[in-house]
């Protein structure tokens, strides 16, 4: 479905991705896991064709994205982070620029405005301002833009930041509803919000990849390798049958002794 191959993006000296290496199959959520600047936001734009790579290719359905860039991007629906929207008109509106932009024919346009608005449970809302929505509707309106002519992959850059804990399961559900009739790649900084999601996580750091797997083996593996290091005043030799009673240690060391102190 998505191949990106040996793709880098320099701006001067600096390379925002090295050398990036992954594939999307047909009907995976997939999440770019990272910190703040780690290069997630610049792998999805170019994935989209809105900026080019400086060396490497993407392609679709095995179409180079640079040699047919109309094609490939008539397949796909980006949500920005942020949820842009223009805050003078409805949400109905809205939908149906958005349609408009994708040049969908006028004869099929309500019918997909419709579509998006259902698909995104922005009935009640179609004829409010979008300026006068909460941020968790103006995140479904950026969704119901993205989704608007049923486009075969959908590109969400952290969908869920700003969200308060109901607003995230719900828009985390609207996610996975998606599933059965698009390909998904969403974006997060948090390891706990992108499992609860994906299918594959990829974990992108300082623009290189450094893991690429589910997020079960994610966690799992990040658990083997936790360690922490503590000094405990003991006097009484308590802290021996602490394993007895916090299940989740593994085991316990003793590294050093210092009169009371270990």
């Amino acid at each position: 479905m998505i191949n990106v191959s040996n793709v880098t993006k320099k701006y001067g000296d600096f390379y925002a991705v090295r050398n990036i290496n992954f594939e999307v199959k047909e009907g995976e959520i997939v999440g770019f896991l990272g910190r703040n600047g780690a290069g997630k936001t610049t792998t999805m734009n170019m994935i989209t064709g809105f900026i080019e790579p400086t060396e490497g290719t993407v392609t679709i359905n095995g179409i180079n994205i640079d040699r047919n860039p109309k094609k490939i991007k008539s397949e796909i629906g980006y949500m920005p982070e942020g949820a842009p929207i223009y805050y003078d008109l409805t949400v109905k509106e809205f939908v149906s620029y958005m349609a408009e932009l994708k040049l969908i024919k006028g004869k099929d346009r309500k019918e997909a405005v419709k579509k998006a608005i259902e698909s995104t449970g922005l009935e009640k809302v179609q004829n409010n301002l979008t300026k006068n929505l909460s941020k968790g509707y103006k995140q479904r309106v950026s969704l119901a833009g993205a989704i608007v002519g049923n486009p075969k992959i959908l590109i969400l850059d952290e969908p869920t930041v700003g969200l308060d804990p109901k607003q995230v399961i719900e828009i985390r559900e609207l996610i996975k509803s998606f599933r059965e009739n698009h390909t998904v790649i969403l974006s997060s900084h948090i390891l706990s919000e992108i499992s609860q999601i994906c299918q594959k996580v990829i974990i992108i750091d300082k623009g290189e990849i450094v893991a690429i797997d589910t997020p079960k083996n994610l966690e799992h593996n990040t658990k083997e390798t936790e360690i922490i290091s503590i000094i405990v005043d003991d006097v009484n030799n308590k802290f021996d049958t602490i394993k007895n009673d916090i299940k989740q240690i593994q085991n316990i060391k003793l590294t050093k002794t210092n009169e009371d102190r270990k």
